[in-house]
Formats: structure tokens, sequence, C-alpha cells
């Protein structure tokens, strides 16, 4: 059985979509994701819902290598959520033939959360998108079993939740707690690695999972035990940023042995 690889946007975040598609396309992976929104203000994001000569030349470039796009990134709900903000990036996914939106559960008020959550999954579901919470430590919805609740209590055909290896390890999440997840909420998950336990501050998570994650095989979470727990046929986003050792190699050259380790990990399969 072939993996489906396709390439997080922190792999290369200053690159345009057409530059990551590109990227995914020279290191034989199958996808990329997309940053429409950035994860805090100022931060980059390609805004294609307001930039119609980048849509172009990335669906040009879509066309042109064979790539397609997995996820795009992403909606954070928190306490001001107002789901009107979000309707053009809903058609741009669908334009991409994107399949699956990750979602921020960034509300401690966790009935408030469901609703916007179930408002949000019906505003993506004509698009053809998925909205899958990925649970961090440092947000309220912080692990899997927070995740659990939101999709239960939700009940939306296209909700999901998205297993990030460096948050399942350090938000004390549990092997077993995958065990009676429905197939159909797990659509993709993504793959790196790190010190387990992680930094004691949330600004050294934060710095960890945005800037400098390990490749899998050189930290302390036990991937093969993860992703043994998940479908073998889920799609794996490679999502390793390293701002310490990618600019120094080159990009194509971290993409590449990004994907190496995480095949030696998942079995060369």
């Amino acid at each position: 059985m072939k993996r489906s690889l396709s390439l997080a946007s922190l792999m290369a975040q200053h690159y345009s979509p057409p530059q990551l598609i590109q990227l995914a396309a020279d290191t034989a992976c199958d996808a990329v994701a997309v940053r429409l929104s950035p994860t805090a203000p100022g931060g980059i994001a390609w805004r294609l819902m307001d930039d119609p000569a980048l849509l172009r030349e990335t669906l040009a470039t879509m066309a042109g290598t064979g790539i397609g796009v997995l996820d795009l990134e992403l909606i954070r709900i928190n306490a001001g959520f107002n789901l009107a903000d979000w309707q053009s990036f809903a058609e741009v996914g669908a334009k991409l033939a994107a399949k699956h939106v990750l979602v921020i559960g960034d509300d401690a008020d966790e009935a408030r959360l469901i609703d916007h959550y179930g408002a949000l999954c019906d505003l993506l579901a004509p698009n053809g998108l998925t909205a899958d919470i990925e649970f961090m430590p440092w947000v309220p919805c912080r692990d899997l079993a927070s995740a659990k609740r939101v999709l239960a209590a939700a009940a939306r055909p296209n909700g999901g939740v998205l297993v990030d290896a460096l948050h399942f390890a350090r938000s004390g999440s549990r092997l077993d707690q995958l065990d009676d997840i429905p197939r159909e909420w797990l659509h993709y998950a993504q793959i790196c690695d790190g010190a387990v336990p992680g930094p004691a501050t949330n600004e050294g998570l934060i710095h960890d999972a945005r800037c400098e994650r390990l490749l899998p095989g050189e930290g302390g979470i036990d991937l093969r035990a993860l992703f043994g727990r998940l479908p073998p046929d889920i799609t794996v986003g490679i999502e390793i940023p390293s701002d310490s050792r990618a600019p120094v190699i080159g990009y194509t050259e971290w993409a590449r042995r990004a994907k190496a380790a995480t095949l030696e990990v998942l079995g060369k399969r």
C-alpha cells in the first residue's frame, strides 16, 4: 500500500502556494496544505480569496504538476467567531478541490464552541470540505478527549479530528483514546517528532510547534505506536518546520529528508 503524503504549509511557510505545490512535486509527495488565514495576527498567510491572480497561478500549478490540496489552514473558533467571515474561505476551498479544513477550538465556553463548530461544518459541507479539529495543549480544546466531546456533541457528518503527533504526545492524550474514534472522523494525521515532555511554558510549546520540530526518529514520540492505532490508509501530512536546519540545507533537501524519515517510521509503505 502506497502512503499518500502531503506537505504541510509549515514545511516552507514563506513559500507561496504555487511554490509549495512545486516543492511537493519535486519531492514526489501527493498534496499540500494551503494557509489562507494566519495562526496569529500578522502571521504569514496567502489570502487567495483576495488575490485572483495568485489563485489562477495556484490552479495552473496544480494542473501542471498533478499535485492536489489536502487541507486549508486555518479557522480559529474563539469567543468572537463570526461564521460570515469564512464564506469566501470555503468558496476558495471548493475552487482548489481541497478536502479538509484545519480548525482550532480556542473558546473556553465549550457549549458555544460546539454551536459554532456545528455551524462551521454546515458552511463547509456544500463546498466539499470537512472541519478537522486540531487539539493543542495551549488552547481550550487541548487534548483528544476535548476534541472527541466537541465532535460527538456537534454530530455533523463532515466533522473530524486531526491527530498531530507533537500535540498528541504533549497534551497527555493516550493511545487507547484512539480506539473508539469512528473511522469517519479520521481524515488525515500529521507526523513529526519532538522531545517528550516538551517545554514547560505555552510560549515554548508554541515555538517548538511552529519553528523547531524534529524528524521522525529523532525525538521521544512513539510514532510507530501512534500510527499503528490510526487507519493504515490515512493520509499523512508531513509537518516538520525547522528554522535552524531547513534554511541551511535548503527547503527541497529538508523536505526530502522529512519524507524519507516519515517513510522509515511508517514502514516504507
